[in-house]
Protein backbone atom coordinates (compact mmCIF):
# COMPACT_ATOMS: atom_id res chain seq x y z
CA UNK A 1 0.00 0.00 0.00
CA UNK A 2 1.46 3.48 -0.82
CA UNK A 3 0.64 7.18 0.16
CA UNK A 4 0.40 7.55 -3.25
CA UNK A 5 -0.97 7.40 -7.01
CA UNK A 6 -0.15 8.53 -10.23
CA UNK A 7 -2.41 10.54 -12.79
CA UNK A 8 -0.64 10.79 -15.89
CA UNK A 9 2.13 13.09 -15.28
CA UNK A 10 0.66 14.01 -11.90
CA UNK A 11 0.81 12.77 -8.43
CA UNK A 12 -1.33 12.46 -5.91
CA UNK A 13 -0.29 12.28 -2.65
CA UNK A 14 -2.80 11.22 0.82
CA UNK A 15 -1.92 12.94 3.70
CA UNK A 16 -2.38 13.26 7.41
CA UNK A 17 -1.78 16.60 8.74
CA UNK A 18 -1.28 17.47 12.42
CA UNK A 19 -0.99 21.23 12.83
CA UNK A 20 -0.49 23.54 15.68
CA UNK A 21 2.71 20.82 16.26
CA UNK A 22 5.70 21.76 18.33
CA UNK A 23 7.93 21.19 15.02
CA UNK A 24 7.64 20.74 11.26
CA UNK A 25 8.26 17.32 9.70
CA UNK A 26 6.90 15.00 7.36
CA UNK A 27 7.71 11.28 6.91
CA UNK A 28 6.40 8.16 8.18
CA UNK A 29 3.14 6.25 7.33
CA UNK A 30 -0.14 6.18 9.05
CA UNK A 31 -2.80 3.79 8.49
CA UNK A 32 -6.49 4.74 8.56
CA UNK A 33 -9.13 1.95 9.83
CA UNK A 34 -9.83 1.15 6.70
CA UNK A 35 -6.43 -0.12 5.66
CA UNK A 36 -5.82 3.19 3.80
CA UNK A 37 -2.14 4.59 3.93
CA UNK A 38 -1.31 8.13 4.67
CA UNK A 39 1.75 10.39 4.33
CA UNK A 40 2.33 11.95 8.24
CA UNK A 41 3.00 15.53 8.37
CA UNK A 42 3.17 17.85 11.35
CA UNK A 43 3.43 21.76 10.94
CA UNK A 44 3.23 24.59 13.46
CA UNK A 45 0.68 26.31 11.21
CA UNK A 46 -2.71 26.68 13.36
CA UNK A 47 -5.71 25.26 11.00
CA UNK A 48 -7.48 28.92 10.87
CA UNK A 49 -7.69 30.52 7.09
CA UNK A 50 -5.88 27.69 5.47
CA UNK A 51 -2.55 28.63 6.94
CA UNK A 52 -1.97 24.94 8.16
CA UNK A 53 -2.39 24.12 4.30
CA UNK A 54 -0.29 26.69 3.22
CA UNK A 55 2.11 25.35 6.05
CA UNK A 56 2.14 22.10 4.19
CA UNK A 57 2.21 22.51 0.87
CA UNK A 58 5.44 25.01 1.40
CA UNK A 59 6.99 21.67 3.75
CA UNK A 60 6.46 19.59 0.95
CA UNK A 61 8.20 21.67 -1.41
CA UNK A 62 11.44 22.55 0.62
CA UNK A 63 11.71 18.67 1.16
CA UNK A 64 10.60 17.40 -1.84
CA UNK A 65 13.15 20.14 -4.13
CA UNK A 66 9.71 20.68 -6.24
CA UNK A 67 7.63 24.52 -7.04
CA UNK A 68 5.45 25.88 -4.52
CA UNK A 69 3.41 26.96 -7.26
CA UNK A 70 3.22 23.11 -8.54
CA UNK A 71 1.64 21.95 -5.76
CA UNK A 72 -2.61 21.99 -4.96
CA UNK A 73 -4.77 20.74 -2.48
CA UNK A 74 -6.84 18.80 -4.17
CA UNK A 75 -9.70 18.42 -0.87
CA UNK A 76 -9.32 18.12 2.67
CA UNK A 77 -9.58 21.51 3.03
CA UNK A 78 -11.03 21.56 6.41
CA UNK A 79 -10.47 17.54 7.49
CA UNK A 80 -6.90 16.10 8.66
CA UNK A 81 -6.75 14.26 5.85
CA UNK A 82 -5.95 15.56 2.65
CA UNK A 83 -5.35 14.83 -1.12
CA UNK A 84 -2.79 17.21 -2.66
CA UNK A 85 -1.50 16.65 -6.38
CA UNK A 86 1.73 17.96 -7.58
CA UNK A 87 1.75 18.78 -11.20
CA UNK A 88 4.71 17.01 -13.33
CA UNK A 89 5.88 15.03 -10.14
CA UNK A 90 5.06 11.63 -11.59
CA UNK A 91 7.73 9.43 -11.53
CA UNK A 92 10.40 11.97 -10.77
CA UNK A 93 9.45 11.76 -7.27
CA UNK A 94 7.35 8.76 -6.05
CA UNK A 95 10.22 6.46 -7.21
CA UNK A 96 12.78 8.94 -5.64
CA UNK A 97 12.90 11.54 -3.22
CA UNK A 98 9.01 10.53 -1.84
CA UNK A 99 9.99 7.35 -0.85
CA UNK A 100 13.34 8.29 1.15
CA UNK A 101 11.16 10.92 3.04
CA UNK A 102 8.48 8.28 3.90
CA UNK A 103 11.34 5.74 4.98
CA UNK A 104 12.95 8.54 7.52
CA UNK A 105 10.30 8.37 9.90
CA UNK A 106 9.23 4.98 9.83
CA UNK A 107 5.76 3.70 10.62
CA UNK A 108 3.37 6.17 12.33
CA UNK A 109 0.59 5.34 14.30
Amino acid sequence: MTVWSRDGDDLLLSVRLTPGATREEVGGVWTDDRGAAWLSARVRAVPEKGKANAALIALLAKRLDWPRSAISLESGDTNRLKRLRIKGGGEALAYGRLSTIIEEQGEAS
